[in-house]
């Protein structure tokens, strides 16, 4: 009994999921704590697209400016009650939510916000630049030249600056699953000194 009980701290520690949901997935995944974590996993990405239609009209409205004072990010994260949005896990996220935005400057929020006509032109660049690739392999590499695109320009798509093993929608995901409520990105800008407006 005693073991079950540190797999289950241990486990709690790992991911912040609640003690029942920690002892029900190592019931699941027969003891063995990575699986239990993957159980855990699977069932937040479950719970957050639950989640997603749920009102997020609290949260918080930062400001980020990067050291040399150079770069400045406003951001607004929204998320379902005043509880949340002063509990530190969720100011966390805040935080690094604004300081990817600072570091990797994204143009849009999510794939969908970026105009037909910008991914048209940025196809026809890529077609261009691989004109000399059979025919056969354009369908191919114009796929892949817009998925990085996405990765570069949309803020969900674009790898976490401190782990790029994750992709930030990834990031946003395990917030919603261990936070328990519906979380929302909703809008930022950023500004460098001296950039065109």
């Amino acid at each position: 009994m005693a073991n079950e009980l540190d797999q289950i701290k241990r486990l709690r520690e790992k991911t912040s999921a609640g003690m029942m949901d920690c002892k029900r997935a190592l019931l699941e995944a027969d003891g063995d704590m990575d699986k239990a974590i993957d159980v855990l996993r699977k069932k937040g990405i479950a719970l957050a697209a639950k989640r997603a239609s749920r009102s997020a009209n609290q949260g918080i409205v930062t400001s980020y400016i990067h050291m040399n004072n150079k770069i400045g990010v406003l951001l607004e994260v929204n998320c379902e009650t005043d509880f949340v949005a002063k509990n530190d896990m969720f100011q966390k996220f805040v935080k690094d939510i604004s300081m990817q935005v600072a570091a990797s400057a994204p143009t849009y929020l999510k794939t969908e916000d970026v105009p037909e006509e910008v991914v048209e032109k940025e196809k026809e660049i890529i077609k261009e630049q691989y004109k000399n690739k059979p025919e056969q392999a354009m369908e191919k590499i114009v796929e892949g030249g817009i998925k990085k695109f996405y990765a570069e320009s949309c803020l969900l798509q674009q790898p976490f600056i401190k782990d790029p093993s994750v992709v930030i929608q990834d990031l946003l995901t395990d917030t919603i699953a261990k936070t328990g409520e519906n979380i929302i990105i909703r809008r930022f800008t950023r500004y460098q000194l001296g950039e065109e407006i």
